[in-house]
Formats: structure tokens, C-alpha cells, sequence
């Protein structure tokens, strides 16, 4: 069975702390909001759970090795795509345990990694990441982003 109209994507993200900040990626060389600052993220691949997604993001994008039994799901965003041809789910994890030093593991598709602070982010944070920490700080678990009404 096939069901066309069941299409947003997921995404999967992870908040790394160290001393109150976290780790950002600075995007350049992608097809997206190069320029901005994001938190390490990709797509789940198919057939893939989230929590392994995350893990597997974490070690590509900037180098840790995370367990899925430490993660902690902090939000859920539904969002509109920036072309209003599609829909993004985005599960937003945090962890405090990694094993290995973060650094930007994906030269070619970001400039740097950042230790940011959540409470005063440069004007180049991706709108959705200033959305998401705001909505974590507030407590809430699920928000929607970027939808006209």
C-alpha cells in the first residue's frame, strides 16, 4: 500500500553541551541556509530508527561517539519546508555523555564548530534552532514552525 500524501520527512538533531554552551556546525557548502548555524543533524535514512539516526549524525558530523540508551528526547518540531513543497519532522535530542572530542568532522559542508550560547546566539542561528532552544527553555515538548496558519 502506498500512501502518497503521508510525506513529511524526518529529521533527527542533537544538543551537546559543554559549559552552559552547545554545539553548533557554521553550514557552507550545502544546498541549505549556508551561512547559519545548526546544531548537528541529518535525515534518518530508511529503515532506520531516530535514536540510531542520531548516533550515526553525531559520529559524521562532528566526531562523538554517543549511546542510544543516553539520549533524551527533548522536542519535536513539525516545519515547513523553506520551498512550501514539503514537511519536516524534527526530533530534537540532548545528551550529556559522548565519548571523544567534538570538532567538525564534515569540512566540505560546514566551516566550523562553535560552542554557542543558548541565551545569546549570533543573528546567523537557523530560525528554526532559535525556535526550538526557545520552546525547550519554556518546556514545551512539541511545536509547529514556519506554517502561515
Amino acid at each position: 500500500m502506498s500512501y502518497d500524501t503521508a510525506r513529511p520527512y524526518l529529521a533527527v538533531f542533537v544538543i551537546i553541551r559543554k559549559q552552559d554552551k552547545i554545539a553548533c556546525l557554521l553550514r557552507s557548502g550545502t544546498d541549505w541556509m549556508n551561512g547559519y548555524y545548526g546544531l548537528p543533524a541529518g535525515k534518518v535514512e530508511y529503515g532506520e530508527r531516530a535514536t540510531k539516526g542520531v548516533v550515526r549524525e553525531a559520529l559524521e558530523k562532528i566526531g562523538v561517539t554517543i549511546k542510544e540508551s543516553e539520549l533524551r528526547l527533548m522536542h519535536a518540531v513539525h516545519r515547513k519546508a523553506t520551498d512550501d513543497t514539503d514537511s519536516w519532522v524534527d526530533l530534537i535530542f540532548e545528551t550529556e555523555q559522548w565519548e571523544g572530542e567534538p570538532y567538525n568532522a564534515e569540512p566540505k559542508k560546514h566551516s566550523e564548530l562553535a560552542w554557542l550560547d543558548p541565551d545569546n546566539l549570533p543573528d546567523n542561528v537557523l530560525p528554526v534552532l532559535v525556535h526550538v532552544l526557545k520552546q525547550i527553555k519554556d518546556g514545551k515538548v512539541y511545536s509547529e514552525f514556519a506554517w502561515d496558519n
